[in-house]
């Protein structure tokens, strides 16, 4: 069977085995206060993201992910904002910084596809190339992930 001219171009060379990717990645966990229950039981802002952070990071540490392998998990100092909607509302928001190895570019997606993800470093390697195959893999995957976040 003759494959049309397009296809024939497209042949893929043997790839080098390809080593995990490291990345640094940073969260900011929101901490929304709650109110005071008659004279106990509520929470400052400030505490609220420190245990958001907290228990968001023992799952970091503790739960596996397929081709993610987290190797060191860091807390930095809370800071807080004034609310734009809210002039006089203050919040806190608790950084948890991730240094990850993923095994592919797929597995990046679902790392940094949540609301708490600010900033992204690719620690190793220095360049990447992709061939068409990897990125039209990679491309399917993030409309995947997208469509998820759109029915949420």
């Amino acid at each position: 069977m003759l494959k049309p001219e397009s296809e024939k171009n497209r042949s893929t060379p043997e790839e080098p085995q390809v080593k995990k990717i490291r990345l640094k990645v940073r969260f900011d966990y929101r901490g929304n206060p709650r109110p005071n229950r008659f004279f106990f039981g509520g929470k400052k802002t400030e505490e609220a993201a420190e245990e958001v952070r907290d228990y968001r990071a023992e799952l970091w540490r503790n739960v596996p992910l397929q081709g993610v392998q987290v190797e060191d998990v860091q807390v930095y100092d809370i800071y807080t904002v004034m609310e734009e909607e809210h002039e006089d509302e203050k919040i806190a928001y608790a950084p948890l910084e991730l240094i990850l190895s993923v095994d592919s570019l797929e597995d990046c997606l679902f790392v940094i596809a949540r609301g708490e993800f600010r900033t992204l470093e690719i620690l190793e390697p220095y360049s990447v190339t992709l061939s068409s195959r990897d990125m039209e893999k990679l491309l399917f995957r993030f409309a995947e992930l997208f469509k998820q976040i759109l029915k949420k």
